[in-house]
């Protein structure tokens, strides 16, 4: 009968448990990335009061089965929830992330690397990525061969916001190209001409506009005029100065004046352009040279060639099949600038409005633009795509890979240990992380960014349980008390 009172205590005891797991889930009901908890029940050993006999075909004996008493319930185990997923909460973050798939973001403490499902992740004071609990959130580098690919080695924290992230690079141009129409009937591009222009980025990242001049080019035997120079007029710099200019300041003088620096020529091609002289006064170069030659079709309108001979102009017989000069400036010694390919092949010859529209750009003519070049870059934003790719956003236009956030897996999710703080520990039972990481994409899975994974907890089936639970508890009470019962009414015989 006293085994009667033991099982009953041993009921109460897992039942109480089970309780404690309950309760611990509806707390949590409202923790990002929270994994809720299942208890299960085993009966305790038995007491055998008489062993199993078997069919005996001597005497015709049936077999008997044993008699055991059981010793009450123990608490088997609590398995965590891991495989189902909790709703999506949209935060518009953009270093909150969420698993789709399998595994677990990787944090470390400065010791040891734990894993949690909460992708609730920001900055701190040095930029690297971390939780709110000031774990460093690991993932792979930028390979430092190609800074446009990942390094997939062992995993590492996170340094978004470094200093040598803050800015971009800048970059020279390398390519311009022009665009638009050259009207004929153009009474001002027939006569003293009309300026164009194109910019450019030295390797510094400084910003130079190209002065030009287009001019028809006189043909006294042709009725369509076709042929129209190109000559630098001037090289300014992002202030307005000119290249060819420096400023000398006299402190006994009123005004500064101005002489020519040390750069004096440019070319276009094979044509070269020299600053032969400066008004003292203003600080306007004369650039005089040859100018090349652009040569249209009579018939279509379209770019024929540009006279690449270095001489005094004129398509002719010198005439190459080219549609492209080369800019460069003439200086020696250590320099920031780069050569240009200025392509002039997209431009027309058709009669129009009477005006004239041509403009260069940066970049050649392919869709991206490419040999566009920059300047220096400030930080304006950061971007992590599906993959886990982070990007920095900057205000000349550039972006640059940063790093990726990875992924551990392991062989028993459930196995892993919980710490606490939205953190798991990997266990004896639960797998190795190999240090090293998965990009989550290997194999179908993504980030979600801008979003959690809420808790996984179902308050249906958990006030289910707490009402079975309670039950259980009750009615393993009555043992305790219907024994109780049972035993004063034994003790009573004696009286």
């Amino acid at each position: 009968m006293v085994r009667a009172l033991y099982s009953g205590v041993s009921g109460l005891k897992v039942h109480q448990s089970r309780m404690d797991v309950i309760g611990n889930n509806i707390a949590n009901v409202n923790t990002i990335g929270f994994k809720s908890s299942q208890v299960t029940f085993s009966d305790v050993l038995y007491q055998t009061s008489s062993a199993a006999s078997g069919p005996d075909e001597m005497t015709g004996r049936a077999g008997v089965n044993p008699k055991q008493i059981g010793l009450g319930a123990n608490f088997a185990s609590v398995k965590t929830r891991m495989d189902a997923v909790g709703g999506s909460q949209r935060t518009d973050n953009p270093f909150d992330l969420m698993i789709e798939g399998d595994g677990f973001f990787i944090v470390n403490n400065g010791k040891q690397n734990y894993f949690t499902k909460a992708g609730s992740f920001t900055l701190d004071a040095n930029g690297t990525l971390c939780t709110a609990t000031g774990y460093s959130v690991m993932g792979w580098q930028v390979s430092p061969d190609d800074k446009t690919k990942i390094k997939q080695d062992t995993v590492s924290p996170l340094h978004v916001m470094s200093a040598e992230n803050l800015y971009s690079e800048p970059e020279a141009t390398t390519a311009v190209h022009f665009e638009g129409n050259i009207d004929s009937n153009d009474t001002e591009i027939s006569g003293k001409g009309r300026v164009t222009n194109f910019t450019f980025y030295d390797n510094l990242g400084q910003s130079y506009t190209v002065q030009m001049l287009v001019k028809q080019n006189e043909q006294a035997d042709s009725l369509i005029k076709s042929e129209y120079s190109v000559a630098i007029t001037d090289v300014l710099d992002a202030n307005g100065q000119s290249i060819f200019v420096r400023k000398v300041v006299d402190d006994t003088a009123t005004e500064p004046t101005y002489e020519l620096g040390p750069i004096t020529e440019v070319s276009l091609g094979s044509y070269t352009f020299t600053a032969t002289g400066v008004d003292e006064k203003t600080g306007v170069p004369t650039v005089t040279g040859n100018a090349p030659i652009l040569t249209f079709s009579a018939a279509t309108g379209k770019m024929v060639s540009i006279s690449e001979d270095g001489g005094a102009g004129g398509g002719g017989a010198d005439t190459e099949a080219i549609k492209s000069l080369n800019f460069s400036i003439g200086i020696t010694g250590e320099h920031p600038f780069r050569d240009i390919d200025v392509d002039f092949s997209a431009l027309t010859m058709y009669a129009k409005s009477g005006k004239t529209t041509i403009e260069g750009n940066k970049g050649d003519s392919s869709p991206n633009k490419l040999g566009k070049g920059r300047t220096a870059g400030a930080m304006s934003g950061v971007t992590i795509d599906n993959a886990g790719k982070i990007y920095g956003v900057y205000d000349n236009g550039d972006q640059k890979l940063l790093g990726q956030v990875v992924i551990a897996k392991f062989p028993n999710n459930s196995g892993l240990e919980a710490v606490g703080n939205n953190l798991f520990a990997e266990s004896q039972n639960s797998g190795e992380f190999d240090g090293i990481g998965e990009d989550i994409t290997a194999t179908g899975g993504k980030f979600n960014p801008g979003v959690l994974e809420s808790s996984n907890v179902d308050l249906a089936t958990e006030f289910t349980d707490m009402v079975i639970t309670q039950r259980g508890f009750q009615a393993n009470s009555r043992i305790i008390t219907t024994t109780d019962t049972l035993l004063e009414e034994l003790i009573n015989l004696k009286r």
